[in-house]
């Protein structure tokens, strides 16, 4: 499950906000011991202030979700990373946070996320298959 995390280049965070509405969206990630990144980046958004770091603020457990489709039914698979999730916006974890991400993705080395980075702190994996 691990490697099959660490070489995907998308997942998708859940999250849920205080009127008990799912908000779901597509994000860059990088796993680094048993914590979860994902960084507020560059790609056109209208504000930084998003929903899914109130969200967080709120109520802070999540999932995310990783997963592989192919036509060939045999090799589907997903993976669900449960934690509790918190907004760094400052500090030694999130320069950490930003240098695993570049790490990962070249883009993120060329042009530096200006947002908050969520950190997942992980409590559970489940798989299929």
């Amino acid at each position: 499950m691990r490697a099959r995390v660490e070489q995907a280049r998308v997942a998708r965070l859940a999250t849920v906000g205080l009127d008990g509405r799912p908000h779901v969206v597509p994000c860059c990630f990088v796993l680094s011991d048993e914590v979860l990144y994902s960084a507020v980046d560059a790609k056109p958004k209208s504000t930084v202030a998003l929903r899914r770091l109130d969200n967080v603020r709120a109520i802070p457990w999540v999932a995310m979700l990783v997963d592989h489709y192919d036509d060939d039914w045999a090799h589907l698979w997903w993976i669900r990373i449960d934690g509790r999730a918190r907004v760094i916006d400052s500090g030694p974890e999130f320069d950490h946070a930003l240098r695993v991400l570049a790490g990962k993705y070249e883009q993120y080395l060329r042009n530096t996320p200006p947002g908050p980075v969520v950190a997942i702190d992980v409590t559970g994996w489940r798989a299929w298959p």
